[in-house]
Formats: C-alpha cells, structure tokens, sequence
C-alpha cells in the first residue's frame, strides 16, 4: 500500500513539475493538496482533541482521586466519558489512516531523484540543506503545531513537545532538503487549519448555544 501511495504522489509531484518547472513550488503544491484531501480527518481529530480538552480537568480530578484504584478510575472514566458523548479513540483514528500517506511521502521525497534541483537558498533537494534553514524551520513550526494541538498544558506533554522538535530538527539536518520542505510547508498548513478549524468550532458552539 506504502509503494502504491508513493507512485500516485510521484505522478502528482511530477504533475506539479510539468506546469511550474521547478521541483521546489512542485514540493509546495503536492503537500498542500495532499492536506486539502486529508482535511475532512484532520477536522474529525481536531473536535476530538478539542473536547478532550474540555474534560481535561475533571480526568485529572479522577486521576488524582482514585491513583491507587486503577478499576475504579477506570470506571469513573467511562462514564466521564459517555457523560460527555466521548469516544476516547476517536482522535487516534484520524491519525492512523493518515499515516500510510506519511510513509508513502517519506519514501518518495527521501529518494526521489530531483536531479540536483534548486529552490531558493536550497543548491540541491536531494541532499540535507547546509545552511541549516530547514531544519530549523522543520523544529519550530513542528513545536507551534504540537502546542497548539496540545490536550493539557502539564509538564510532560510540554517536555514531549519539546524533544519531538528537537528530534525532528536533528534528522532534518540528515534528510533531502525535499523532505524537510515537506515537512515545514505541511507544518505551516496544518497550523493555518489548526486556527480555521479552531474557529469553526467555536462558532458552531456558540450558535449552539453550548
């Protein structure tokens, strides 16, 4: 399935080549289209996060109350959430199925052959990016996305945020620059989507009177 999902995107990056001649702005569109597709499950974990966020509180009063009960946390959880119209899985499921269209990205742009391309400061997308912009890029708006989708403010999930950017600055000084442009145009788009549908959500709540 992975290799059947990276000749498809191949097909669309070449698309996006033969009507710009540039691999860079090819890169841009391809991704871009790619979230316009996947919007619908980003939109369907996004509610879910949100309202997870919403009981966010209340579990941790749980937690807290019932720490060395774990059957009767856990009861008290489920109906934590079936008071609430919860599923707890739901935010997993978006992400799952848009996983494979990840793998098949990875594979694509790590060794596609883009012919010693150029794009801005970028000499070659096929090699890491030497000036150190991308990767830079790549952590940061990985950071912003991660806190803004962030279901707790506690310390742990910051400190995960944190080494996840790190981790994904330090392989993008590794990978084709192809790969870290990705990355950081799919970050800067799902931050956009992040606010949009953040909005979205607040006015449909608000002309619901909940």
């Amino acid at each position: 399935m992975i290799a059947f999902l990276a000749g498809i995107m191949e097909k669309i990056l070449n698309l996006f080549y033969n009507i710009t001649n540039n691999y860079g702005i090819a890169i841009i569109g391809m991704t871009i289209l790619i979230k316009l597709v996947l919007m619908p499950l980003s939109y369907k974990q996004y509610k879910s996060l949100d309202q997870m966020q919403k009981i966010a509180p209340e579990q941790k009063r749980l937690q807290e109350k019932y720490k060395n009960d774990k059957d009767k946390l856990n009861q008290e959880l489920i109906e934590l959430y079936k008071r609430n119209k919860i599923n707890p899985a739901a935010g997993c499921l978006p992400l799952i199925l848009q996983m494979p269209f990840l793998f098949a990205l990875f594979r694509l742009l790590q060794s596609f052959n883009f012919a010693h391309a150029s794009f801005l400061w970028i000499q070659d997308l096929s090699a890491p990016d030497s000036y150190f912009i991308l990767p830079a890029l790549a952590g940061l708006t990985t950071f912003l996305s991660s806190k803004m989708a962030a279901t707790s403010p506690d310390a742990s999930q910051s400190n995960m945020n944190l080494f996840m950017s790190i981790f994904i600055t330090w392989i993008s000084t590794r990978f084709a620059a192809g790969l870290a442009l990705y990355w950081v145009v799919s970050n800067l788009f799902q931050l956009a989507q992040q606010m949009i549908i953040a909005r979205s959500v607040k006015i449909s709540k608000e002309g619901s009177g909940s």
